[in-house]
C-alpha cells in the first residue's frame, strides 16, 4: 500500500470520527452566486424556524445567523414586523445557557440598530409593545454573567427611550436589590450599566430609587476604585433631587435632598469635587448644588469647608479643549456657581464669598466669557452683595 493510499484512509477514519456524533447543519442563508432572495425577510425567516428546533445546536446556530444578518437596518425591520419577538419569549427560557445569552444578545442588536426610512425607532418600540420584558427581567438573576450582561445592555438601552423607562419603574426596586447583591461580584461593566438605568428611570418617576434605600446605596458607590461607576452614582444621586417629569410636586425632591443630609454623603461629594474626572466632579457639583437648597444642606456644606474648593473650580480655566470636554467643565462651572450663590444665603457663607468677591466679578466681566456662565456669575455677585 502506497503513503498515499495511507494518508486517504487515515483521513477517511479521522473524518468518521469528527462527524459521527455531529448533528448535519442547516444550510447557511445566504444568496447562491448570481442569484437573490425574492424578498428581503427571507434569510431572516430561514433562521427563525430554525430557533424553534429540538436540537440546542441549531437553535444557537440560527441566532448566531439572526445576529450576523441583523447589523443589516432592512434585516432589523424584517424581523420585528414580522412578528418574532414572540418566538424569542421562549428562547428566554431555554434551558442552554448559550442560547439565553446569544437571544438576549440578538435583543441587544435590536435595540442599538434604528430601521431606515423610518422615522421612529421602531425596533425598542416593538420590543417594549411585546411581552418580553418580563422573561427578560427573570434573567437579571440568571447563572450565566455573560446572559446579566445582555441583560443589563437591552434594559439600558430601553432607557433611552422615555417610554422604556417607564415600562421599567416597576423593575426599579429589584435593580437597587442587585446593586446591594453585586457590589462585589460583578465586573464593571455590568455596574455601570445597571447604575445608568437607574438613572434614566429616576430622572422619569424617583419614588421607586427613593424608596427603595437608594441614596444609602449609591453613598457606597462613590467611593469606588472605577471613576466609571463614580460618575454613574454620582448621576443618579442628582436625579432624585433635580426636576420630575412625572411628579410636579416639591415634596418628592426635598425628601431626596433631605436624604442627602440624613445619609451622610456629603462629605464624600465634596470629596469628589476634587476627582481627576471631569464629569465625576460634574456630577458631584450637582448633587451638592440641590442638596445646599436647604438650610441642612448648607449647614453641612459650610463645616466641610466646601467653598474654597467650589471657587478653585470657578477659577479654573482650559483654552484647548475637546468639545465634549469643554461641555462637562461648563456643566461643572455652572453647577459652583449655583452651589456658591445659594450658599451666600447664609452669613457665614456670605461673609467668605465677600473676601473673593473679585473672582465673581472677574467671569461675571469678561467679555470672552460663555454667556451661560456669566449670568451666573452675576447672579451670585448680586446675592453675595445684596443689602436689605
Amino acid at each position: 500500500m502506497g503513503w498515499y493510499q495511507v494518508l486517504t484512509d487515515y483521513h477517511g477514519m479521522v473524518h468518521q470520527v469528527l462527524t459521527r456524533d455531529v448533528p448535519a447543519w442547516p444550510p447557511v442563508p445566504v444568496s447562491p452566486p448570481g442569484l437573490r432572495w425574492p424578498s428581503a425577510g427571507a434569510p431572516c425567516r430561514s433562521c427563525s424556524k430554525s430557533c424553534t428546533d429540538p436540537k440546542p445546536a441549531r437553535r444557537s446556530w440560527a441566532l448566531n445567523s439572526l445576529c450576523d444578518l441583523d447589523h443589516d437596518p432592512e434585516r432589523i425591520y424584517q424581523t420585528v414586523s414580522g412578528g418574532f419577538l414572540e418566538q424569542l419569549k421562549v428562547l428566554l427560557k431555554d434551558e442552554d445557557s448559550s442560547v439565553r445569552t446569544k437571544t438576549c444578545e440578538l435583543l441587544h442588536l435590536l435595540t442599538v440598530t434604528t430601521a431606515s426610512k423610518h422615522s421612529i425607532r421602531t425596533d425598542e418600540q416593538a420590543l417594549l409593545s411585546s411581552s418580553l420584558l418580563p422573561p427578560l427581567s427573570q434573567l437579571l438573576d440568571d447563572s450565566s454573567s455573560s446572559c446579566r450582561r445582555n441583560v443589563h445592555r437591552v434594559l439600558n438601552r430601553l432607557t433611552l427611550l422615555p417610554a422604556g423607562a417607564a415600562a421599567l419603574l416597576s423593575l426599579v426596586p429589584k435593580l437597587m436589590l442587585k446593586l446591594r447583591e453585586e457590589e462585589q461580584q460583578e465586573e464593571e461593566e455590568v455596574q455601570v450599566l445597571l447604575l445608568s438605568t437607574l438613572c434614566s428611570c429616576s430622572r422619569l418617576d424617583t419614588l421607586p430609587a427613593l424608596a427603595s434605600d437608594g441614596i444609602s446605596l449609591l453613598g457606597h458607590k462613590l467611593s469606588h476604585h472605577s471613576s466609571n461607576i463614580r460618575r454613574e452614582a454620582a448621576a443618579v444621586m442628582m436625579a432624585p433631587q433635580g426636576r420630575n417629569r412625572v411628579q410636579s410636586a416639591s415634596d418628592v425632591c426635598e425628601d431626596g435632598r433631605q436624604q442627602v443630609c440624613e445619609e451622610a454623603v456629603l462629605p464624600l461629594l465634596v470629596g469628589l469635587l476634587q476627582d481627576d474626572d471631569v464629569e465625576v466632579q460634574a456630577n458631584a457639583a450637582g448633587v451638592i448644588m440641590y442638596t445646599v437648597v436647604l438650610t441642612t444642606g448648607k449647614q453641612q456644606c459650610l463645616q466641610l469647608n466646601v467653598i474654597p474648593v467650589l471657587l478653585q473650580l470657578v477659577s479654573e480655566t482650559k483654552e484647548e479643549e475637546e468639545d465634549e470636554e469643554r461641555r462637562r467643565r461648563k456643566a461643572l462651572i455652572m453647577y459652583s456657581l449655583r452651589a456658591l450663590t445659594s450658599l451666600a444665603e447664609a452669613p457665614d457663607g456670605r461673609r467668605v464669598l465677600l473676601e473673593q468677591l473679585p473672582l465673581l466679578v472677574r467671569r461675571s466681566e469678561a467679555a470672552e466669557e460663555d454667556p451661560d456662565i456669566r449670568r451666573a456669575a452675576q447672579t451670585a455677585v448680586r446675592v453675595v452683595t445684596w443689602t436689605p
